[in-house]
Formats: C-alpha cells, structure tokens, sequence
C-alpha cells in the first residue's frame, strides 16, 4: 500500500527483456533504501513493484508480461526518470490517499498550461475508467497523489503545484506522454457493493 506522495526521483539503469518479461535495474536516486530488502515494494510510476535484489545505488526488480502490456513500463528505456515511492509502514502518515500500485489503465497527456507558478494539466483517461473519477476527488498518475479538478466525460483537468514540479516527473510531461493511472480505490469498491445490493437478501 502506498499514499502517492512521490519521496525521490530516479532513473532507470538497465531493462534485460526476455521471453516478454524483464528485469529492470533501478538507480533511486535520492530516495533512502534504508532497511530494504529483497521481497519490499517499492512503487515506480506508480506500479508495485518486488524488489529481487538490492545494489550499491538501487534496486532490481522483475516485471511481468501482463505489468508491461498494461502500464508504461513497457514503453520505458534505460535513462529515463521515474517517481519512487516505498511502501507505506504501519503508523507513517497519510499525506495523498490510499494506493495499491496496481495500475488500472495509461491515460494520455493533451495539454499542459502553466498558470501563474502551477501548471494545468489535461489528460486523457481510458474511458472505462471515466465513472470512476468525479471532481475533487483523487486519482493517482504516474504515482502521484492528486487532486481532480474538472471532469469532462473522459478528460481530467488537474493543477499541478511547483512543489510537486519539483518533486517528481510531471514538470517533463508534453502533449502525448503516456501515463500511469490508477482510480480511488473507494469508488471502484461501491461500484462493486452496490452491483450486489439485493442479490443475497
């Protein structure tokens, strides 16, 4: 379990693909590593992920065919930057909201607009997942715990803070950047309640 508050910016390293699966070799960058150990979750972009090994500057983790056909970790290549975040311990604090790292579709950046010192961002979600994400809740991209600003069927307009510029990758985000996105896990739980209200009564 994860709060989408972003800790640390790394890169990766390496990607050794075989039979549609890989390993990918994670350089963490700033974020501490401190007491990992192999079988942890560490959160890239916003995908869980076991660490299979540790090294002297990151970790390895294994990522299966069905993680790479369904996020962008497929589409990812040695140098580029990713969101970290380590899984959250009994009694840390709470700070975005409650994420599983089990991405549910990759959206697509259209526009970013800076406004004063943040910037507007607009993407295009998968539109199975659009009855999912209402105004002022909160959905997770690339790992990133935000706020929904606006709905319009499938696009979401969402603000993006200079402390969060500067904290992750979003500031390199352009028009066609493909993200991760994983929707409030409450609202897909009462989609599922009430799909079953009555059945058993």
């Amino acid at each position: 379990m994860f709060t989408g508050i972003v800790t640390a910016t790394g890169t990766i390293a390496d990607i050794d693909l075989r039979d549609d699966q890989g390993t990918y070799r994670i350089n963490a960058g700033g974020l501490s590593l401190d007491g990992v150990k192999t079988g942890d979750s560490i959160a890239v972009n916003g995908v869980c992920l076991t660490v299979t090994a540790m090294s002297d500057d990151g970790f390895s983790a294994d990522v299966s065919r069905e993680t790479l056909g369904c996020t962008t970790l497929g589409e990812c290549a040695a140098g580029d930057r990713i969101n970290l975040e380590r899984a959250l311990a009994l009694g840390d604090s709470l700070g975005g909201h409650l994420v599983t790292g089990h991405v549910d579709g990759v959206g697509e950046v259209k526009a970013t607009n800076r406004e004063g010192d943040s910037v507007r961002l607009d993407i295009l979600a998968p539109a199975v997942l659009a009855r999912y994400i209402a105004t002022k809740g909160s959905i997770c991209v690339d790992g990133v715990s935000l706020t929904v600003n606006s709905v319009d069927d499938s696009l979401v307009g969402l603000m993006i803070i200079p402390h969060t510029q500067d904290q992750t990758i979003i500031a390199g985000y352009e028009a066609g950047t493909l993200v991760n996105i994983e929707v409030d896990m409450i609202a897909r739980y009462l989609e599922r309640i009430v799909q079953y209200t009555g059945r058993y009564q």
